[in-house]
């Protein structure tokens, strides 16, 4: 997979508002209403991350998860990290 440029990178934010980036990652920091519910969450993006091979650093607070995504092969941000930000955006809500 190929590393995104600035451009790219910065217009694949407009479509996941609230994540951040450091230097080649992206994170964001999801909370719950309890620890159950921020297990919940990470048991349902672990399933999503082992099925697309994407792997995101997972940091469990009690009722806050925050997830670090980057593309290790790539040496960068790819197309793969925003999917899987959108994702977890979207699983964060259910």
């Amino acid at each position: 997979m190929k590393k995104l440029n600035s451009i790219e990178i910065k217009s694949a934010f407009a479509k996941i508002p609230g994540w951040k980036k450091k230097a080649a990652v992206i994170s964001h920091k999801f909370e719950f209403k309890d620890f159950s519910a921020a297990m919940k969450f990470v048991n349902a993006i672990a399933k999503v991350a082992e099925k697309e091979q994407h792997h995101p650093d997972i940091d469990i607070r009690w009722n806050k998860v925050t997830l670090a995504l980057t593309t290790h092969d790539a040496g960068g941000l790819t197309e793969k990290d925003f999917a899987l930000a959108k994702k977890s955006d979207e699983l964060s809500q259910r």
